[in-house]
């Protein structure tokens, strides 16, 4: 990606977690472009830089408060993590500017935790992925053999500057962290030790959000093993799992969430 900003879509977003998306939506802004290189990716044209338009920073602060305007809950920002730099400078100027809604950093944890210093006192809400504690599965899925160390890391530093959930009186989140694990096919096993990790690692400081919207896109069918949708059974083990661990701050998905209608259009949209 260019050292400019290039973003494919920026609009009201109805399918976050409840306390992130509410009634009115999520000011999600999606950066092009991603540090990983998932095969499974639910985004996959934008992932891949093939969608977007490039924008300066004052416009990324222009779209800021576009979305305000719009009553957007917050401003939640999508892949982000190779903009860091250029978003900084836009977050600090929006506030100046009066910027007063909770800001949303939406990651897949593949952080530095350098990177993530940055944004600390600028970002309220972090809705990161933990992916994988199997290095098996990361490399074969996301090119990432390394990712559960660095994750873990990028975890802990991101619980340093939001170490509570803080809601509003209508129950949307103003602070604090919410890990996301999607589960794959066939992988219930790993998902389970992630869930562990994360409640013996963090307990009630964090939301653990699992979820079932895994969609076989036809970039998987050279692997075979997830070109396939999680069943009823697999995902209902997880979630048994982790009640029975002792979950209690979480948020599961009912009913069929694996729809492509869930995968919105990138078409420049508010950019």
């Amino acid at each position: 990606m260019p050292d400019r900003l290039v973003v494919a879509r920026a609009a009201l977003h109805m399918w976050e977690e409840p306390c992130i998306s509410g009634e009115e939506g999520s000011g999600t802004v999606f950066f092009s472009g991603c540090n990983l290189r998932c095969v499974f990716c639910q985004n996959y044209n934008i992932a891949a830089g093939k969608a977007g338009k490039e924008i300066s920073i004052d416009r990324l602060v222009e779209i800021f408060f576009e979305l305000k305007e719009k009553k957007a809950n917050n401003i939640n920002l999508v892949t982000p993590s190779h903009y860091v730099k250029q978003i900084v400078t836009a977050l600090e100027k929006a506030k100046n500017m009066g910027l007063d809604i909770p800001v949303v950093y939406n990651t897949s944890s593949y952080e530095k935790t350098d990177t993530l210093k940055m944004l600390d006192g600028l970002v309220d809400i972090y809705l990161p992925d933990f992916k994988y504690i199997d290095s098996n599965h990361s490399f074969r899925y996301s090119n990432a053999s390394d990712y559960f160390n660095v994750a873990s890391k990028a975890l802990e530093e991101m619980h340093r500057q939001v170490p509570h959930c803080v809601f509003d009186n209508n129950g949307m989140m103003k602070s604090g962290i919410i890990v996301r694990h999607l589960i794959l096919p066939g992988c219930v096993a790993d998902s389970k030790n992630v869930i562990k990790y994360l409640y013996d690692t963090y307990g009630d400081d964090i939301y653990i959000s699992i979820m079932n919207q895994y969609t076989p896109l036809p970039q998987v069918e050279s692997f075979p093993e997830i070109n396939r949708r999680v069943t009823a059974r697999e995902y209902d083990s997880v979630v048994g799992y982790a009640i029975d661990l002792g979950v209690t701050n979480g948020f599961v998905q009912e009913g069929s969430a694996a729809e492509s209608s869930f995968i919105p259009e990138f078409d420049g949209e508010g950019v």
